[in-house]
């Protein structure tokens, strides 16, 4: 390719990314109560706050700054709010409380903070909260009395949650706990996004997860050859993103991937091309996929009478975690977990975001930050069916991750915590930046 076009095409990405990460950061300036700092779970009216968003604000405001979106001295402003409403909620573990051990409800009510929808104590989106208070804490590192406070905060959050609580006797952690009935019956197993749940559990310099967590977990792991890939297998592409949101994975291994002569990064490579083999084949006829039209992962999708397709009886199935080539899968995609494959495989995630994009009306994106498109339902729009609103999850992660790509920021700032350092180290990660 001639060096001029070439640079053309780059700057042209570039262009397209920036426009891109700069409509989803919008929706953390936009759905925030200013008094408390909660985010809302989605932009539908009535949304409560949904702890794991929080925690991907909490990681999009530095990319704010840098980027000139937002002043520094409101960054500040906004983390030490919602710091200070964390540090003082209720933590009682009532049915009404905000939190327990440490914990917090996955979803709060907007204005009082209060757990809303009998959800349950989550350690994940726990965790994903808590990584976006020690990434602020990371950012922040001025002198002055304001951002002092935010690492004064932001280390007792961290050091209050007791890990061990919610270890089982066999070691491995729970997914949560709810007051009506106690921990619930099923722990993390498989491969997933709880990674980071155990990187922060081994960090722990005050309640720690025990060293036998991490393996005993690991035990439950499955590697297949997929399409000619060997890699360690979760259906839902959002599985091999969200801890890579914060943790750089290139170039460190625990045990397992040292067995393997891989790293979790290349796992998340080989995991896109898996997903765009499924799409290109596309064994159940849905309309759309193909090679530049992929990304089958959790997210909203159309809640509607099944429909027949090339002679089969297809159900579909609203807001789910998809995946494959196992399944479910009725035919949506998510156009986040699409776009932030690109820290993976930007070679074929640049022409299949493009390719969505042409769909649209020139300049218009709604279809990149809707949670979900299904061509194969029949709807007004160019995509087909397409979920109402945007969700925070999705907005956070395309921050995170198309800045990741970008200029690696979250990466560097977390590979400067201690914490982090330790609980990989625990973890037997080895090599690398380590």
């Amino acid at each position: 390719m001639d060096a001029g076009l070439a640079s053309s095409v780059k700057d042209a990405d570039e262009a397209l990314l920036h426009t891109l990460q700069q409509e989803a950061f919008a929706y953390f300036l936009q759905n925030i109560n200013p008094h408390n700092g909660l985010v809302a779970d989605t932009t539908r009216p009535g949304s409560p706050c949904s702890i794991a968003v929080v925690g991907f604000a909490l990681s999009a405001y530095p990319v704010g700054v840098e980027r000139g979106w937002m002043a520094r001295a409101d960054a500040v402003e906004r983390t030490l709010v919602v710091l200070q409403f964390l540090t003082h909620s209720d933590q009682s573990g009532a049915p009404d409380a905000t939190g327990y051990q440490g914990y917090y409800y996955h979803f709060l009510d907007m204005q009082s903070g209060q757990r809303v929808w009998n959800s349950e104590l989550s350690l994940i989106d726990t965790g994903f909260l808590i990584t976006g208070v020690l990434t602020a804490a990371a950012y922040f590192t001025a002198t002055t009395a304001a951002e002092t406070e935010l690492r004064r905060l932001g280390d007792a959050l961290y050091r209050r949650i007791h890990w061990r609580w919610a270890q089982r006797e066999h070691a491995a952690v729970t997914h949560g706990w709810k007051p009506e009935c106690g921990f619930l019956n099923y722990g993390w197993e498989g491969y997933s996004e709880a990674i980071l749940l155990y990187v922060l559990g081994l960090g722990s310099p005050s309640h720690p997860l025990t060293t036998e967590s991490y393996p005993a977990w690991t035990l439950t792991y499955q590697w297949e050859n997929l399409y000619g890939q060997d890699f360690l297998y979760a259906g839902p592409l959002f599985i091999h993103q969200f801890s890579h949101a914060w943790l750089d994975f290139r170039d460190i291994q625990d045990a397992f991937m040292r067995e393997k002569n891989c790293t979790y990064f290349e796992n998340s490579r080989r995991a896109a091309y898996v997903q765009r083999e499924y799409a290109t084949r596309n064994p159940l006829g849905f309309t759309g996929y193909g090679a530049d039209c992929w990304g089958i992962s959790a997210g909203d999708g159309p809640s509607v009478a099944p429909q027949t397709i090339i002679g089969r009886h297809q159900t579909f199935y609203g807001y789910a975690a998809r995946g494959v080539p196992y399944g479910p899968d009725d035919g949506t995609i998510s156009p986040s977990s699409l776009l932030s494959t690109l820290v993976f495989a930007p070679e074929i995630t640049l022409p299949a975001l493009r390719s969505v994009l042409a769909h649209d009306p020139p300049g218009d994106t709604t279809s990149i930050h809707t949670s979900g498109f299904n061509a194969s339902v029949a709807h007004t729009g160019p995509q087909g069916w397409l979920s109402e609103g945007e969700f925070g999850l999705d907005q956070g992660i395309m921050v995170v991750m198309i800045e990741n790509y970008r200029s690696g920021l979250l990466w560097r700032l977390n590979r400067s915590i201690p914490y982090i350092q330790q609980g990989l180290r625990r973890a037997g990660f080895q090599g690398g930046w380590l």
